[in-house]
Order: C-alpha cells, then structure tokens, then sequence
C-alpha cells in the first residue's frame, strides 16, 4: 500500500533519512543482522518454508483503486513482462467492504502462488491524513466489530490454504489513521517493568494482539502474521520508532518493511540501501531468526532525475549481497495520477530500459517464483 504524502511531510521524511546517513552509521555489513537459520519455516502447520539460499518474488500489479480488483488477466501480463512466476500475489482487504476477500484469494492460490492480504482497518472514502474512523483501535479494543472479524477469520479457516496477512501496516507512519500518533502519541504509559512505554505504539500492539487472537481462536491456522513498518518513522520523535510498535515474536510470524526510492516528482533521488539500511537492521534486533520480507518495494519513473534501471539493478544486488534476511520481496507495479496531475509510475516496464533491468534482475536464480525453486 503506498503513501500518498503532502509534499511538507514527504520534505521532512527526507530530512531525516539524510541525518540517519549521516549520523547513525548502519552497514549491513558489520554482523548486526545474523542470517536466518537454513529452511525457515515461519510457523508450523502453516506450509510456506523460506529458502535458505535465495528469495521469493512477488508483486501487487495495479489491482483497482481499492487495490482489490485481482484479476488472473493481470497476475498473467505481470509474469510475460517479468518473465518468472510470482510465488507471492499482494492484494487489500479494506474493513470498509465488510467482506473476506474470497475470490481474490482463491484465484491466486489456484494460480500457483501465496496470498499476501494488506487488511487494513479503515473506511471509506479511504483518504489518507484523516483521523480515526469507525474502524479506530479503541472501537476495535471495545469489541465493536468482533462480528466482523470473526466472520472473516471463519471464511479464513474456510479457506485452508497458507495466507500472509499484514494487519495495519506502516503504522510508524503519520498518514494512515491507526498510526500512533492519533492514539496519545509519545505520551508515557506507567509501567514500572518497563519504564519506556508510549500510549500510541502500546494501544497498536494492543489492537493488534486482540485481532491475532479472536482469530486464531475461530481455528483460521494457516494464517502467517505479518508485522508490517514503515522504512522510516514519521513523525521522527524515538517514541515513534518501529521497536515501539512490536506486538512480540509469540503473535508475529514475519517481519515485514515497505522500502521505495523516488515515488514523486519533488523528492529527492535515493537508492534502495539508503532507504531501507536503517529499518532493517531495526527488524533485525526485534526477533534472531524470524524470516524478513520486503512487503513493499519500489521506484518510479521521472525524467531528468535518476536512472531508473541502474536502481533496479542496483536494488536486486543489494537484496542479494547485503540483506540476507529478506526472504522474499514485493514489487509494486503501479500508475497513478497525483493531485498536481504529474503522474507517478513505478510500473515494471515504465521504459524499456527499466524492463530490462527488472527481468535481468529476476532472472537470478537467486529469485524463486515459488516453492520447490520454481
């Protein structure tokens, strides 16, 4: 699910990250982040095994403008350009719709391939930068909309199949309206035990623990629960970093990062490693040998600045050289019209060029379009 900033947050965004280059000095490179033990399986009973050599490929591929129209039509076109089949299809299921989104995830397991489901706690008009709605972590933590959850952690069960589900993700942000920040923000919580405690990050965790558990007690196993940041905190005050909102390693099965370069025409032009060093090495510290996945990942296309295809390029050996606990890696294929009408195009094939690069690049059998090394 990409953000769609304001120009004066996105400024400030990278801001921040410069300083972090500056000053923090994370290498992936010095040992702080050990690779995963060989074959990780992310949860018994669950039957999605992470390689222990390589990573799985996915995309989400331009789904609808509630990134839920999946379409084996277009799951097909993205695996001719990119020339591999994709062992992870993304997709959203928005509390808005009310509904488990059955056929979305039947058509992609039939094709072969994991669903990975954004399930996102917000209603309609689904606009960024506004407040909690119906859907609020308080309504949720209330029991409000235990029927709802129930119903879809029936149809879940029903299913029976491996699903990844990512629950309210870039929470570290500031523009989706589960967020931290709406929720007390950086104002402390007692707690004698642990003495750093901040009311946004605890009521998150809070909200998430309940959901994993009303759904787990329907019976739906098979679900693989994905803990999902943001690459960068904002606002970025220390009570809004990602560690803050870690539920713990007994509900989170994966943890997850979204990591873009360049996504409008007034932003500056960073490679993938300058984004994502940070909050790896932070996902990293949170669990030894739970397996990473890049949930989200791309860059788009501007004239004049940068050279897409070299970060492509760029990208896909630094996921193999320097990330090794990334076991699979989203791409999002998209096209979108923004409010100054320039358009933002982190398509595959936005150039020639930039297809080349990507189908290069995820022709290394490093990448595997499923399990079994497909």
């Amino acid at each position: 699910m990409k953000s769609i900033l304001p120009q004066s947050l996105l400024t400030t965004m990278l801001l921040f990250i410069m300083a972090l280059l500056i000053s923090a000095g994370c290498n992936s490179d010095q040992g702080t982040a050990p690779s995963p033990p060989a074959g990780v399986t992310a949860k018994t009973g669950a039957s999605i095994v992470f390689p222990a050599s390589g990573a799985y490929t996915g995309a989400y591929i331009d789904f609808g403008e509630h990134e839920d129209e999946v379409t084996l039509e277009a799951i097909e076109k993205f695996e001719t350009l990119a020339g591999k089949h994709q062992a992870i299809i993304a997709s959203s299921s928005y509390w808005g719709e009310q509904n488990f989104p059955q056929k979305n995830v039947e058509l992609i397991s039939r094709h072969g391939s994991v669903p990975l489901i954004f399930w996102s706690p917000w209603d309609k008009p689904y606009l960024e930068q506004r407040p909690p709605d119906r859907f609020s972590l308080t309504n949720i933590l209330a029991g409000q909309w235990d029927g709802y959850i129930d119903q879809w952690a029936d149809e879940a069960r029903a299913f029976n199949k491996p699903l990844l589900v990512s629950w309210g993700l870039e929470m570290n942000g500031s523009w989706f309206p589960w967020s931290g920040v709406h929720y007390g923000g950086g104002q402390t919580v007692p707690d004698q035990s642990q003495p750093e405690k901040f009311a946004g990050p605890e009521l998150y965790k809070q909200a998430y623990r309940y959901i994993v558990a009303r759904v787990k007690a329907r019976g739906a196993g098979k679900i693989l629960w994905v803990f999902h940041a943001n690459n960068l905190s904002l606002p970025a005050a220390p009570w809004n970093t990602i560690s803050h909102y870690y539920p713990g390693s007994d509900v989170v099965d994966i943890l997850a990062l979204s990591a873009y370069g360049k996504l409008f025409s007034y932003m500056d032009w960073y490679s993938l490693e300058e984004v994502m060093d940070d909050a790896y090495q932070e996902l990293c510290r949170l669990d030894p040998a739970k397996p990473l996945i890049a949930a989200e990942w791309g860059v788009g296309e501007f004239v004049g600045s940068g050279d897409k295809a070299a970060w492509i390029s760029q990208a896909f050996d630094a996921f193999k050289s320097k990330y090794p606990r990334i076991k699979a890696a989203v791409y999002w294929h998209e096209r979108w019209q923004n409010q100054d009408e320039t358009y933002s195009n982190l398509r595959v094939n936005s150039s020639p060029e930039a297809l080349q690069a990507y189908r290069h690049g995820v022709a290394d059998p490093y990448w595997l379009g499923g399990q079994g090394g497909k």
